[in-house]
């Protein structure tokens, strides 16, 4: 149960990161946000040294505590929740398009009053309502539409199981058994930190030097720096083997969370959120008909930025014949 709930809240969260943070700096902020995991590990780590040592606790009740903390996060995170604003798309595909309608109204209305009014978009793209994407759906637009982007999304996560999980997650056992030492909380944390700290300090290159070059780069560094510490692993003690898993980690843990990163930004929005589009309402005959319809802002539109700033804004990027120009554009329903 803790692990569908951990695997829903990745999908939900860097969906939302997409859809809610600038293009500029969304690398950034999705890195550091998929590397906060460490934060908790770290925490968690050091909670061990003392709610593990028998000499303090019960033995019996020290581990339930410990486990018990991870629920208390969890009711945080249902607080954290009710913040974050649905996302239009969502709502609009699902029928709910006042919702949505309300949402990119207070949006349009925050950008006029810090930039000024919003030129009209133009062109339409009808796409039809449904109260659900099915799961055949899904799979064919995945493995039919878009085979090589679903290789590279399966290459980055395959890697991250055997290359960094397989490491981390049984890191305590490898401690204990061949290394002989009785409280690994220390060690651990010492670990964890520095994931944290490669995910900070390297996620913002994800926006300045380019993805492509930063997740090849990370991959393939951590990769071998982990080949060279497995040939020298007879040698090592525990002390040096984690100070050799920090090093590999603080490149892996960056490139490890830009696997996330990369899947919600190369797949379209009907696969990675299962949301997309503006409804309009059409009336006819005094029967109510709804047609779901995307404006864009131009036929020439190469780029879709969205800016989160208090509660969102939208941008989009388009290009004319002679220059680059910019324009804020914005989704609505209309009557």
């Amino acid at each position: 149960m803790t692990g569908a709930g951990i695997g829903g809240e990745y999908a939900a969260i860097n969906s939302a990161i997409d859809e809610l943070i600038p293009a500029h700096y969304r690398g950034h902020v999705d890195i550091v946000i998929n590397g906060s995991f460490w934060v908790g590990a770290v925490g968690g780590a050091l909670l061990t040294i003392p709610l593990l040592d028998p000499t303090l606790v019960n033995p019996s009740i020290g581990w339930r505590l410990a486990f018990g903390l991870g629920a208390v996060l969890a009711v945080a995170v249902l607080l954290v929740r009710r913040n974050v604003p649905e996302s239009p798309r969502w709502l609009f595909i699902h029928g709910r398009e006042r919702e949505g309608d309300r949402i990119v109204t207070e949006i349009e209305e925050q950008v006029r009053a810090e930039d000024g009014e919003l030129p009209e978009p133009s062109g339409k793209i009808t796409v039809r309502q449904r109260r659900s994407i099915s799961m055949a759906l899904i799979a064919r637009s995945v493995f039919t539409l878009y085979p090589r982007r679903t290789a590279l999304c399966s290459a980055l996560f395959i890697g991250q199981a055997f290359l960094y999980n397989a490491f981390f997650f049984t890191y305590g056992d490898t401690l204990t058994t061949f290394l002989g030492v009785k409280q690994t909380g220390w060690y651990i944390a010492i670990f964890a930190a520095s994931n944290f700290l490669g995910a900070v300090l390297l996620s913002r290159l994800f926006d300045t030097v380019g993805r492509v070059r930063m997740i090849a780069g990370t991959y393939v560094l951590s990769g071998i720096l982990l080949a060279i510490t497995g040939v020298i692993l007879g040698s090592l003690t525990a002390v040096t083997l984690t100070l050799c898993g920090a090093i590999v980690f603080f490149f892996a843990s960056a490139g490890a969370s830009s696997a996330y990163l990369t899947v919600s930004e190369i797949f379209p929005l009907e696969t990675r959120a299962l949301c997309s589009r503006s409804l309009r309402h059409r009336y006819s005959g005094g029967r109510h008909r709804r047609a779901a319809t995307l404006r864009l802002p131009d036929p020439k539109c190469i780029r879709l930025r969205r800016h989160h700033q208090d509660r969102s804004r939208l941008l989009h990027r388009c290009r004319t014949d002679d220059h680059r120009r910019c324009s804020r554009g914005h989704l609505r329903c209309q009557g």
